[in-house]
């Protein structure tokens, strides 16, 4: 870099014209000839060492200058130091400096030189000079940050254990790489996650009892040493390391394993203990221990110090539910291990062995509401209908319904209420029943037909009972005779030749029954006599039924007015006789009277009519008699009556009928008169027809 100004050139021009030829001596013009300098380029790491050039060569053979210096700019030319000779050169700390990067040259100037100063820039030099070629010095400047977290304690127990809130200060890191680095407490590497999330993946508990270290490291390239087998001591580059964060690796406690059960006890009041439980602690290991009783959800509910302790613990007094029984090993301080607090949340250096389940039952049948019942065995079926269950605190994985004799001999074992229900208890014969509700666990023996219900062995529980009494039917015995069937015409009906076949009959109280065909009872006359001397044409028209009753003890229902449907007891009825009782209504007929005159016209009446909204009668027709009343005719219905010819006649005088009759009627015929009718019938009034001869 040459610089040779202007005006001093012109200035030496002027001088040399002005000399007087006597001067020989003639000042030469000097133009500076700064040289080359070798060496470099350096690349030095900011880490409090200091840190020096060397080897740098200056080639001077060619260089010119009346002053010469050193100069150490920044990468803007900036003036950082003026060191007068090579070796001051060389004695420059450029760590001192910080991180950027330096440039040293050579220069060579003539006096009178300008901005040569510390803090001016060789850009703004003035006056006859030249400057080299530069050396770079780059100085890297590694800063790691800082990382917070932990430390970690861990125990090896075969279990993942992550770190997880560590976080990393990265604001004024720098460094153009980076790593983490996991070393042991030797700073041997033992792993290399690049990245935080990486560092957060790592097991610990796969690498066994120790300490581990957790740096963070910054680093420029040509990092020597950073790899897993390393010493993070040895690391040879520019880099730094942060704080580390301490993971302890503790060896785990073990609990062994324990063996036995599993336990079922139904909770019935007596005392449950489990025995036989053992505990193989040929491993085990923690200088503390004790057994823990849980239920399946982890909560403590015991902490007996010794098996001893374990096998006196009576399980029934804990109520329904499941337990788990465990063996504790642990060393040093762990906390949650109290009666209440939940075992899963044990913290510290513990283990706890397998567990033992000890499974408590307890069963509810529930209550039965319903009868007692009381059923007569008299080939009739007999069920049980409004029996009913209240299971809303029943508990019991199985159930089904127990039928037993009144010694609790099992009869059967209807599997639903349904299925009760069902039951014909007429056919159990003569005796007492008792219905049960059982809700029980697997396992239950005896509940089998044929065995005895206080014989059951298991988990069960039998609800109350309903009683079903079954007390030996009375029978009434056959009737014979009838059906009858009355004419209601005022006159006297009775019934005859009824007899009773008594020969299976059984009660001590009797009665004859006379009920209506719906059931409701008209009479109760003692004896067959009686029922014989019943008027039953006093009843009206209807159908009558006569029974007989055998009954014995107190019975209900059984009065006039009441329904033999209802009545309650130990009772029977016979077959029914049936007394039919009709009573005919002819109605009323309109029209006429009628006279006609004999001649050669036929006659017929018109505009009769019948009025017989009341009138009853299997049969009708219509008849025509003379005034002495022997029938002349029998038109079957009103239009065969109104085509009779009365001109044919003659003279005389007629009467017209209208008969409603039952099936029997006798001396209904032409030239029979009223008074020789046998039978059940009704004849209205009549409408009278003269016939005259003009």
């Amino acid at each position: 870099m040459k610089n040779f100004n202007f005006l001093s050139i012109l200035m030496l021009l002027l001088i040399f014209a002005s000399c007087s030829d006597d001067d020989n001596a003639v000042s030469n013009v000097i133009i500076p000839e700064s040289g080359d300098i070798a060496g470099g380029p350096f690349t030095f790491c900011v880490d409090g060492v200091p840190d020096m050039v060397s080897g740098i060569t200056l080639n001077s053979e060619s260089t010119t200058g009346s002053s010469s210096t050193w100069v150490i700019t920044d990468d803007q030319n900036n003036i950082l130091g003026i060191p007068p000779t090579l070796e001051a050169v060389q004695g420059v700390d450029f760590d001192a400096a910080g991180a950027g990067t330096c440039f040293i040259w050579y220069l060579r100037y003539e006096e009178g030189l300008t901005g040569l100063e510390m803090g001016l820039n060789t850009n703004g030099f003035e006056g006859s000079f030249d400057l080299s070629n530069s050396i770079e010095v780059q100085r890297n400047e590694t800063i790691a940050g800082v990382l917070s977290g932990g430390p970690y304690e861990f125990t090896v127990d075969g279990k993942a254990d992550f770190v997880t809130d560590i976080s990393l200060d990265s604001e004024n890191a720098i460094g153009s790489n980076s790593t983490f680095v996991i070393t042991d407490d030797e700073l041997n590497i033992l792993g290399l996650p690049p990245t935080l999330d990486a560092v957060k993946e790592v097991d610990f508990d796969m690498a066994g009892a120790g300490v581990c270290l957790i740096w963070y490291l910054r680093y420029e390239d040509e990092l020597i040493g950073a790899e897993a087998g390393m010493n993070a001591g040895e690391l040879k580059g520019c880099f730094s390391l942060s704080n580390s964060i301490q993971v302890t690796r503790l060896d785990a406690a073990n609990a062994g394993t324990i063996s036995g059960g599993p336990f079922n006890f139904c909770v019935d009041g007596e005392v449950d203990n489990v025995y036989g439980i053992t505990l193989d602690s040929t491993e085990a290991n923690g200088s503390n221990s004790s057994w823990v009783i849980t239920d399946e959800q982890g909560n403590i509910l015991g902490l007996p110090p010794t098996l001893e302790a374990v096998e006196g613990v009576n399980f029934d007094g804990a109520g329904a539910g499941t337990c788990l029984i465990w063996y504790l090993r642990y060393e040093g301080e762990l906390n949650g291990l109290a009666v209440d607090m939940n075992a899963n949340d044990l913290q510290g250096n513990f283990n706890l062995s397998n567990s033992i389940e000890v499974v408590r039952s307890k069963t509810e049948a529930g209550v039965l509401t319903g009868g007692p019942y009381k059923f007569y065995v008299d080939g009739e079926a007999d069920y049980v209908t409004n029996i009913m269950l209240d299971a809303s605190e029943a508990s019991g994985t199985n159930s089904t319904w127990v039928i037993t004799d009144e010694e609790l001999n099992i009869l059967g074992l209807p599997p639903t209420i349904d299925a009760v229900k069902g039951v014909n208890f007429d056919a159990a014969g003569v005796g007492t029943c008792l219905i049960w509700y059982l809700r029980y666990e697997d396992g239950l023996e005896g509940a089998a037909m044929g065995n005895n219900a206080a014989d059951l062995k298991g988990c069960f529980d039998l609800s109350n009972s309903i009683e079903v009494q079954r007390v030996q039917g009375v029978n009434a015995g056959t009737l014979e005779g009838g059906p009858f069937s009355f004419c209601v015409d005022g006159e006297v009906d009775n019934v005859y030749g009824i007899t009773l076949d008594n020969s299976n009959a059984s009660g001590t109280q009797n009665t004859w029954v006379i009920t209506d065909d719906q059931g409701k009872i008209l009479g109760l006359p003692p004896t067959l006599e009686a029922v014989e001397g019943v008027n039953f044409d006093g009843a009206g028209a209807g159908t009558c039924l006569i029974w007989y009753a055998r009954y014995e003890g107190e019975i209900t229902g059984l009065e006039v007015d009441m329904n033999a449907n209802n009545i309650t007891g130990n009772f029977a009825l016979s077959n029914p006789l049936t007394v039919v009782r009709t009573k005919p209504e002819a109605g009323t007929i309109t029209g006429g009277p009628f006279e006609f005159i004999v001649d050669e016209t036929a006659d017929f009446v018109t505009g009769i009519s019948l009025s017989n909204e009341n009138a009853s009668g299997a049969n009708s027709s219509w008849i025509i008699t003379d005034e002495s009343g022997k029938i002349l005719g029998l038109p079957p219905t009103l239009a065969d009556l109104k085509s009779v010819d009365f001109n044919a006649a003659g003279e005389g005088t007629c009467f017209i009928y209208y008969i409603r009759y039952e099936d029997g009627l006798t001396g209904m015929e032409p030239g029979w008169t009223f008074d020789e009718f046998n039978g059940c019938f009704d004849i209205s009034n009549n409408i009278k027809v003269v016939r005259k001869v003009h």
